[in-house]
């Protein structure tokens, strides 16, 4: 009887910006693409000062933030109704279908974070949320 092979462990040196469907820049790291990940995606973001998301929500895909540098206001909820501000040294949890809207309020400070979401082909779970765009002003 032969064991089952298996998958190779992969080292991500992150080089490549890629543009997301929210409207940020990441950075690419642990994904289907680049590691052959099944279950998960991992990325740096980087939300330069002034930065807006579009409204969206990552739909049956759970996404967990490590915040490393700067602050971020984000605006969840149906409706935006509700808001957070995470700072560095924070972990903020975003459930499946979460509506949500991250904004950089700094004019000076770039905030970076950690990304690790539930979905590996990462982009594939976006849902753009353009009739919450006005609710987060």
């Amino acid at each position: 009887m032969s064991s089952p092979s298996l998958a190779e462990c992969k080292l991500i040196r992150p080089a490549v910006p890629y543009d997301g469907k929210q409207g940020f820049s990441y950075l690419e790291g642990i994904s289907a693409g680049t590691a052959g990940s099944k279950g998960i995606a991992m990325m740096l973001l980087t939300v330069p000062p002034g930065g807006r998301a579009k409204a969206h929500m990552h739909e049956s895909h759970e996404t967990a933030i490590f915040v490393l540098s700067g602050e971020v206001e984000t605006f969840y909820g149906h409706n935006l109704e509700h808001r957070i501000i995470t700072k560095a040294g924070d972990m903020f949890y975003i459930p499946p279908g979460m509506p949500h809207l991250p904004v950089n309020r700094s004019k000076t400070e770039s905030c970076s974070a950690v990304i690790a979401r539930t979905d590996p082909n990462e982009q594939e779970s976006v849902v753009l949320l353009p009739d919450l765009e006005t609710l987060a002003d």
